[in-house]
């Protein structure tokens, strides 16, 4: 294959694992936070499915992805709907170890992954279309690439978790941050937006105090129900 000796090839065969390394972080953090709930034979599971199915919808999503960008209010919802994995993921945080702890489901937490990493790969995909240039066997070698590396980020994610309960509470915030984010990239909003850069950050804040605020209130009054029972 002569597109295989060619520089161009392989040059932007490294800009798109260079931008799935950088743009995937956020991806790593919510499938952390989607297996830690499940038995620990079962998160590898969820980590490789999510993550490879998250990597073939991002292919699927390279074709369509600026179209879907130009509807109004698409953002707006996706971006609630971020906010309420946030909510969730935060609002289930195990309450006990040992024997006393309850696991998730297998299927639901790659559901969660998939969803989130529907919402949260739309504007990524098209940084990824750019350095492809047209080439879909660029494209599909490049996100390929990328399941390893996503993989092992969250394999690393849900150990430091275990380790440092903290991180289960910044990468929820995190999630309500890149929520907030969403909504006021809708272009619907584009009117308000021109011109406040500071709404930027203001939403995107807000989300990630929403999501821990609500998470937390859900938390604390799923461990009393706990308590009463």
């Amino acid at each position: 294959m002569d597109i295989l000796n060619s520089p161009d090839f392989w040059i932007g065969l490294l800009k798109i694992v260079w931008i799935n390394i950088i743009l995937s972080g956020d991806n790593a953090v919510v499938i952390a936070l989607a297996a830690r709930s499940l038995p620990p034979h079962q998160q590898k599971l969820a980590v490789f499915w999510g993550s490879g199915a998250a990597v073939v919808l991002r292919i699927a999503l390279t074709v369509v992805a600026a179209k879907l960008l130009a509807l109004p209010y698409l953002q707006i919802v996706g971006g609630c709907l971020l906010l309420w994995i946030g909510v969730q993921l935060l609002g289930d945080e195990d309450e006990g170890e040992g024997e006393s702890k309850e696991y998730g489901n297998l299927m639901t937490a790659v559901r969660t992954i998939l969803i989130a990493d529907l919402v949260m790969s739309l504007d990524n995909v098209i940084a990824v279309a750019a350095a492809a240039q047209g080439s879909m066997l660029l494209l599909v070698l490049g996100l390929a690439i990328s399941i390893p590396l996503v993989i092992f980020g969250s394999t690393l994610m849900i150990k430091l978790m275990e380790r440092f309960p903290i991180i289960v509470l910044l990468g929820a915030a995190l999630i309500g941050w890149v929520g907030g984010e969403t909504i006021v990239g809708d272009s619907a909003l584009g009117g308000v937006m021109e011109g406040r850069h500071w709404l930027h950050y203001a939403a995107a804040a807000a989300g990630a105090a929403f999501v821990v605020l609500i998470g937390k209130t859900l938390q604390a009054r799923g461990a009393r129900s706990a308590a009463g029972a």
